[in-house]
């Protein structure tokens, strides 16, 4: 789906379609895909480029894709996850054609356990995961077995029933693959399929449990017991791959999936590492996952961003094996693309100064203006108008700098859908800043049917000092302070100023609108807080400004 400003888009013919065309032409019927987040926290914005492909392949060929929950580790999983994960898809405009639980396939799965260890291919280990990896051995030099690789297929059976059974204490034993300690491929040098977790319980299987597969052992599996025929999944699977295809590979199974890799979603400014979101919602850096700050897909839809933003944003970045990092000025544009459309236009000031029109006689009157100059289908508003505004301070310089178009001493500008005014003299407190304007207007230059000739340096927005509503209002900025903040320490990332809180006025047009968004013109796109709410947070700004201070 397209959005109507990148109508002319195309869509790349991209390797994994290729692929796809060519199985369907020969080995396969129907096309099955899969989504298997880890219930352990809540989605961020890089995953939309794995539900946007997965589910968006399910439909280009007519086929289905499942919602799976790799649930297989109990440690940091919870209900709420499996919640907003299902929330946050069908928010992006997804619907699983099946939801799936690795749980659910915990027996299936330790049967395959029972059929490896049956023809040798696993084995129990005794050692602990610091030996294990101190044997493994590096890039350069071979791996050493562990003194428990040649027990017997009695001896394995048994202790993995009594591990199952509760039995062993945890960290004691586990299961091993047996495949080649001097593999060049680390992954293949005997990794660990099966560990004791006996807490907490897990959120699905209570106590049913306490050992748990590994994620590369129960990913195959899983998808092979889903039906899934491509296993779509980010490079850093992609020495994986040959694990996924031994463990498939060598046991009963009338189906097996192909992985296929692909690059992750990466963007300037944007740390999506769960770990990291995970420690600023618990040391308090953020007011949860929904802050409109955070990455999170809940964070930006609460910050206001539209779903069809982010899919346009995957489908122009494309599918490719080759890792990028996307400017930030990409994701700002699609949406800003995306709002410029829907929303309604309004002003709002929030660094007000004060403007008095010295001149103006009467209490006021009101003025009219469409609340989208290319949507009249919006309809309009009315603006009171009177002769006490407050502009922005920053549309005020006693002494501007080349070509500033905005309001000086003795200088004119236009007030928007209003009159073109001048500055007759500035008003300032005991420490020289400046408090009120005092200004005079020209009736004659009213907007729609100005004859008088006059020219002003500018356009300015403006709102009654009467009647205009008060706001607070938040410019947000991203969370990270650099374009590549990988690796680097919490603290040292952080952007100071990603948070800023002005206290404005708004056209009492805006409050009195059942709308949650608005573009307040000349300073972006804005979203309420909640509904009804005075407080409103910058979603994106009309152009590209952000830069560390």
């Amino acid at each position: 789906m397209l959005l109507p400003h990148l109508a002319t888009l195309q869509v790349p013919d991209d390797f994994i379609r290729k692929i796809i065309r060519k199985d369907l032409r020969g080995r396969l019927d129907e096309v099955v895909t899969r989504f298997p987040p880890e219930p352990n926290g809540y989605l961020h914005i890089g995953h939309s480029k794995a539900i946007c492909l997965n589910f968006g392949i399910a439909e280009e060929f007519g086929g289905r894709c499942v919602l799976r929950y790799d649930d297989t580790d109990p440690v940091g999983e919870s209900l709420e996850f499996v919640q907003a994960i299902k929330e946050d898809v069908n928010w992006l405009g997804f619907e699983p054609d099946a939801v799936s639980h690795a749980a659910d396939y915990f027996e299936a799965m330790y049967d395959f356990a029972l059929e490896l260890i049956e023809h040798d291919k696993a084995f129990v280990c005794s050692l602990d995961f610091e030996t294990m990896r101190e044997m493994r051995g590096t890039l350069t030099t071979p791996g050493r077995p562990s003194p428990d690789r040649e027990r017997s297929r009695e001896e394995n059976l048994e202790l993995f029933a009594a591990m199952r059974q509760g039995e062993v204490e945890e960290g004691a034993l586990v299961l091993r693959a047996k495949i080649d300690m001097a593999s060049p491929n680390l992954n293949m040098r005997d990794p660990v399929l099966y560990r004791i977790k006996r807490t907490p319980l897990h959120p699905r299987r209570g106590k049913d449990w306490c050992i748990y597969p590994t994620y590369d052992f129960a990913q195959g599996y899983a998808d092979a017991l889903d039906g899934v025929t491509h296993s779509l999944c980010t490079m850093e699977f992609d020495d994986h791959r040959p694990l996924y295809d031994w463990l498939l590979a060598n046991v009963s199974l009338a189906h097996r999936p192909c992985q296929i890799e692909f690059s992750r979603l990466n963007i300037e400014y944007f740390l999506l590492s769960k770990r990291f979101l995970q420690r600023l919602v618990r040391e308090g850096h953020v007011d949860g996952w929904d802050d409109p700050r955070m990455p999170t897909i809940c964070g930006l839809r609460a910050r206001g961003v539209p779903a069809d933003a982010i899919r346009e944003l995957c489908e122009r970045v494309g599918v490719t094996r080759q890792e990028q990092r996307i400017e930030l000025k990409m994701f700002n544009f699609c949406v800003r693309g995306a709002l410029e459309s829907r929303l309604r236009r309004a002003m709002a000031v929030i660094e007000p100064l004060k403007v008095v029109i010295v001149n103006y006689e009467g209490a006021g009157e009101v003025l009219h203006a469409d609340w989208h100059p290319q949507q009249p289908e919006l309809g309009a508003r009315e603006m009171p108008f009177g002769p006490e505004l407050y502009i922005e301070r920053d549309d005020f310089s006693e002494s501007p700098p080349p070509k500033y178009k905005r309001l000086v001493p003795g200088g004119l500008v236009r007030l928007r859908y209003a009159y073109i005014i001048r500055c007759d003299e500035v008003i300032k407190d005991d420490q020289g800043e400046v408090q009120e304007l005092r200004c005079s207007y020209f009736p004659e230059t009213k907007s729609g049917s100005d004859n008088s000739g006059m020219r002003s340096r500018g356009v300015v927005h403006w709102v009654s000092a009467d009647e205009g509503e008060s706001v607070e209002v938040a410019l947000l900025e991203e969370l990270i302070a650099e374009p590549d903040a990988s690796g680097q320490h919490l603290e040292s990332a952080m952007n100071p100023h990603s948070r800023e809180i002005c206290n404005g006025y708004a056209e009492p047009a805006v409050l009195a609108m059942p709308d949650t968004a608005f573009q307040f013109e000349r300073l972006g796109y804005f979203t309420r807080a909640k509904p009804g709410s005075r407080e409103f947070h910058r979603t994106v700004s009309l152009r590209d400004s952000f830069k560390t201070r």
